[in-house]
């Protein structure tokens, strides 16, 4: 595998898990596999949304997808997703503590000009 399509199949995987509802999807079905008809009535979006970010994450390699008759079943591929999710979590709590610490110290500056 070639460096260029390392760093395509990492933006791929990155791109899937940049959305909201993508990232909600996973949350839900982390708990095990789930029919869309399950998926549907716990999204208020449409079923068509709800499809396209089930596909796009399907096509990133996130999610697996079974037929079962005429149900259509959706799991998580490799749990390591959630190792992801999660360092990208701490990235954003370090960010969150530096701009709250940065506030107190302005909040501190202008107080003390007071």
């Amino acid at each position: 595998m070639t460096q260029k399509s390392v760093s395509n199949l990492r933006v791929k995987i990155l791109n899937a898990l940049s959305d909201p509802t993508r990232l909600e999807l996973l949350e839900y079905l982390s708990s095990g596999e789930r029919c869309v008809c399950e998926i549907l009535p716990a999204f208020q979006r449409s079923q068509s949304t709800i499809s396209k970010h089930l596909n796009i994450l399907h096509e990133a390699g996130i999610l697996e997808r079974k037929a079962d008759g005429k149900r259509t079943l959706y799991s998580i591929k490799d749990p390591l997703v959630f190792d992801l999710i999660g360092m990208v979590d701490a990235m954003a709590l370090r960010q969150i503590i530096q701009l709250a610490e940065a506030g107190r110290i302005l909040e501190r500056s202008l107080t003390s000009r007071s």
